[in-house]
């Protein structure tokens, strides 16, 4: 499923540059209710996404960083950011997986105009959720978050659960030249209809680690977050034990991730609890085993000579439930909704192969219920009564897995191919393998026209995605 060639962790250092670095993100912004807004300016610089000797990569950033500074906000603040555009093109700031207004969604051409070149515009709204979120683009998503464009955004529960370190790792995937320089080909119709950009280089807050240093018996929250335009990311800790307690900022019931392996697709967000219990000196490794054959060694968490205690302590690690409106299941209005297109799939809505090879000469490649969407999207393939309960019942007809976002609400993942799902897990983001089915339920609460999409940017950019409507009078 890979594009180019993946230099993995083995090569890296046989290539005598390894070295130890911070994964660390650059220092935040803390709003308050009353402060004055938190700039964030989008423009073009350089970052050291590999160590030296190699040298600097262009890239576009927010604030001078990759990522962009963390933002922290307490849940019920009010969040006032000013996004300044000195990009050579038109831009906007979307903040995943938070429960804006819709005039805050940063849509362009669907919740409001473009910020243009030289311009400003205020986001304002109250965080409603606690959790793990993130900022990014929704302007030429695919080359501008692919060039650096995105940061976390982080909402602290009023009662945040004890953990000696509160860790957040962005996870990015880059594809760069020889030369250090992200290669071009944005909206390349090989991507867009097979699996999306892969890149080459995977970075850890914008930086390739090679150890994480901690102690024996240090309690780690790690805040895990895809900002890759289309890497799936399978991480194995190996004789470390995580403990799932959210997913896309949602508390969910404590638990170990499938086959011990935590797999996160494209802009999701997975909290863990981590104990470290290794001995002092131990150094633990965490392989990314998602893709076959194609294995490589994240990092280590290398164990220091400190012994912080020597039994696992006995705090808890459940969170509480953010103020979301349950589905009534028993009167929900159930939906279907097909995705098909791309490569090696059945096809373009199963008008063969003359039908395909008309398609993709207009660059539509992939569907939502026989439709393309290109370019601005207005009119809604879904029309909800706001207040109303609604199951989408979603199916993946292509060979190709698709992690499919809803704006503007989270919904319960309910089924998965007529199975029900163990913890009913709250998502914003949900992963869909090929050929699979997968339900989802939600209480459309939150009025406007909200975007419905692939996240994985160059299928977006293909044609998959769409409007959902949500009004008194949908």
């Amino acid at each position: 499923m890979l594009t180019t060639p993946f230099l993995n962790r083995r090569q890296f250092l046989a290539s005598g540059a390894a070295f130890a670095a911070s994964t660390k993100i650059a220092a935040g912004a803390t709003a308050t209710s009353t402060g004055n807004p938190i700039t964030l300016r989008a423009a073009t610089g350089q970052a050291a996404l590999r160590p030296a000797p190699f040298g600097l990569t262009p890239v576009w950033h927010y604030n001078g960083a990759v990522p962009g500074a963390a933002i922290r906000v307490r849940q019920g603040e009010r969040l006032r950011i000013e996004a300044q555009n000195d990009l050579p093109e038109d831009t906007t700031i979307h903040w995943h997986g938070i429960r804006t207004p819709n005039a805050m969604d940063g849509v362009p051409d669907l919740t409001q105009a473009a910020i243009p070149a030289g311009g400003k515009f205020l986001y304002e709204f109250d965080v409603q959720d606690a959790g793990t979120f993130w900022y990014h683009p929704h302007h030429n998503s695919s080359k501008q978050v692919g060039h650096g464009l995105y940061g976390p955004l982080i909402v602290e529960e009023h009662d945040p659960i004890k953990v000696d370190r509160d860790l957040t790792w962005m996870l990015d995937d880059w594809r760069l030249t020889e030369g250090g320089e992200i290669a071009g080909g944005f909206g390349s119709m090989h991507d867009a209809g097979h699996g999306g950009r892969m890149g080459n280089t995977v970075t850890i807050n914008g930086k390739m680690p090679d150890r994480l240093a901690v102690k024996t018996g240090e309690r780690i929250r790690l805040r895990l977050i895809n900002a890759a335009n289309a890497r799936i990311f399978g991480l194995d800790f190996g004789a470390l034990s995580p403990i799932v307690i959210a997913i896309d900022g949602q508390p969910v019931s404590p638990h170990a991730p499938e086959s011990g392996v935590v797999v996160i697709g494209p802009a999701m967000r997975v909290d863990l609890v981590l104990d470290m219990s290794g001995k002092p000196g131990e150094a633990l490794p965490v392989q990314d085993v998602f893709y076959n054959r194609m294995e490589y060694k994240l990092l280590d968490f290398v164990h220091d000579a400190t012994l912080l205690r020597s039994t696992v302590p006995d705090w808890s690690i459940e969170l509480a439930p953010n103020p979301l409106s349950e589905p009534d299941l028993a009167t929900a209005t159930r939906h279907e909704v097909i995705f098909n297109g791309g490569m090696m799939g059945q096809g373009m809505m199963g008008g063969g192969m003359m039908s395909m090879m008309n398609q993709m000469r207009q660059g539509n490649m992939w569907f939502i219920n026989g439709v393309a969407a290109k370019g601005p999207v207005k009119e809604p393939f879904l029309k909800l009564a706001q207040g109303t309960s609604h199951i989408l019942s979603m199916e993946n007809r292509t060979a190709w897995p698709h992690p499919i976002h809803f704006h503007g609400h989270s919904f319960r993942v309910i089924a998965r191919n007529d199975q029900p799902t163990r913890f009913k897990e709250w998502q914003d983001t949900v992963m869909m393998a090929p050929k699979e089915k997968v339900d989802i339920a939600f209480v459309a609460d939150n009025p406007g026209d909200w975007m419905f999409h692939c996240h994985i940017l160059e299928h977006q950019a293909a044609g998959m995605m769409g409007v959902i409507r949500v009004g008194a009078e949908a």
